[in-house]
């Protein structure tokens, strides 16, 4: 068998797969050259369209490290027959840390703060006010893992209360979280202190937050995005920051480039708190989702079962 891994990966992954299997790494030339050879793929964030599902010539799998998949054109593949898996909730505890930072160093105004001192700027401590997050409402845009991990953060690090939306999740789910169920996004929206957002990438959220859904939410709220870009629409958000008609945001995701270029004008307000998609950048979470994607993609190149089948 021949593997191709297209994207940088923790060692612990390419040296297992290393030991089955012929292995063409990222940075080998001979990388570009998959579509002619490749029985398997490993990727993070390479991009895989049909073109390249249609050139290939033996490619039976393809493993992604992590959940998101948007960036691979599911059905080509599985109008080819090529079985495509990910890794769900690996990175879960990873991205429900960097969730809680962000919402705290938007509320701490810590990034804000830093810029000045390094700058060598005077500053006014009464002018540069945060927020405690001790007792306030958090909104949670998804039930997921992830969600799950956060709010058990939120409830027990800050006694806050949880108002959640998910209609896809059943009554039942979070019977051990204190929290409310939202019926509605827009019932949720004015009611969230900190608004964190849960959700993959589809058509049905696409911009699930844009001018109207921010024009619901609180002058003092927060809104952290750990989930996908496109999900918030960016131009929106920094219209409503500007404004003053939110008190920040905390963002790990970008609709276009990540990290986005020093021009995006998000990147000209000093309350918003930004992250190159940096979620599941733990040492422990890059090591373990490397090596699970390593050994799904064996065993399904050996006839088994995907652990986590999405085509």
């Amino acid at each position: 068998m021949k593997i191709y891994i297209l994207d940088a990966f923790h060692p612990a992954g390419v040296e297992f797969i290393g030991r089955n299997a012929e292995v063409v790494r990222w940075d080998d030339p001979r990388s570009a050259q998959w579509h002619e050879d490749a029985d398997g793929l490993m990727v993070r964030m390479k991009p895989l369209t049909a073109t390249d599902f249609a050139r290939a010539k033996r490619l039976k799998a393809v493993a992604k490290q992590g959940v998101g998949v948007n960036t691979i054109d599911l059905a080509a593949a599985k109008a080819r027959g090529i079985v495509v898996c990910n890794a769900p909730g690996i990175n879960s505890e990873a991205v429900a840390e960097l969730a809680l930072s962000l919402a705290l160093s938007v509320a701490r105004r810590v990034a804000e703060l830093d810029r000045l001192i390094r700058a060598g700027q005077p500053v006014e401590r009464p002018k540069f006010l945060g927020m405690e997050l001790a007792g306030k409402t958090v909104g949670v845009i998804g039930m997921g893992n992830i969600g799950t991990r956060i709010a058990r953060k939120f409830v027990r690090a800050f006694d806050c209360s949880i108002v959640a939306y998910d209609p896809y999740v059943p009554a039942s789910a979070w019977s051990d979280i204190p929290h409310k169920r939202a019926r509605t996004l827009n019932d949720l929206l004015p009611e969230a202190d900190v608004l964190t957002i849960h959700v993959p990438l589809t058509d049905e959220t696409l911009r699930m937050i844009g001018g109207r859904e921010l024009a619901r939410m609180k002058k003092s709220a927060i809104l952290v995005n750990t989930a996908r870009g496109g999900i918030v629409d960016e131009a929106a958000l920094y219209e409503a920051l500007k404004a003053g008609r939110l008190f920040g945001a905390g963002l790990d995701v970008w609709e276009r480039a990540e990290p986005p270029p020093p021009d995006h004008p998000l990147l000209s307000l000093p309350n918003v708190v930004a992250t190159p998609h940096a979620g599941g950048g733990t040492l422990e979470t890059q090591a373990k989702s490397s090596l699970f994607a390593a050994e799904q993609l064996l065993a399904v190149l050996n006839g088994a079962e995907p652990f986590n089948r999405v085509a």
